[in-house]
């Protein structure tokens, strides 16, 4: 099996959507963004953080999540709170990130790499729920019984073809050692 690396996942996003959707995976120096097209750039731009594998995947579901109309906002117009959040507002961030993680770990498992929840919480001892992890197990299973949408499941195909992956099948997904 290949190793996961950002250039060939870079080289299979950008070789999908780079002209089909006008959208660019990019290895960024920084914090995660996604950037719609502008004068000063003529693609949709999905920056990852620092080069990291696992960065890149969650931006990329992200950005499978988001409609045509979020896509055309920065970071699809989403609310965000960084570190330190209460326990309130974690539980309002582990809603909206359910599908997200999902696709996260659908792709991951595509490429071969290990899938962490993310409570993207670093500044707060509180972590991924068990609920939350409950829940976004629930929607990978979800999506693989009643179908991908498309963005997804072509990338996914993609990822199987090149890392020489296995079909994804619900009961491979489980929280055990999660």
């Amino acid at each position: 099996m290949t190793q996961p690396t950002p250039e060939s996942l870079i080289g299979l996003f950008n070789g999908l959507f780079s002209e089909t959707l006008n959208t660019e995976l990019v290895r960024g120096d920084d914090e995660p963004i996604y950037l719609p097209a502008d004068a000063s750039h003529p693609k949709h731009r999905v920056i990852f953080a620092h080069g990291f594998f696992a960065s890149a995947l969650h931006e990329i579901s992200h950005w499978c999540v988001a409609g045509e109309q979020r896509r055309q906002l920065v970071d699809f117009g989403y609310w965000y709170k960084p570190d330190g959040r209460t326990a309130e507002e974690q539980a309002e961030f582990e809603k909206v990130e359910v599908k997200p993680q999902a696709l996260e770990w659908l792709l991951s498992e595509a490429a071969g790499h290990k899938f962490h929840f993310s409570a993207d919480n670093l500044g707060s001892d509180i972590g991924a729920s068990k609920e939350f992890k409950s829940a976004v197990l629930s929607q990978v299973k979800r999506y693989l019984v009643d179908g991908l949408p498309e963005r997804p499941a072509a990338l996914i195909k993609a990822l199987q073809h090149y890392y020489a992956t296995a079909p994804l099948s619900a009961d491979q997904f489980s929280l055990d050692g999660k």
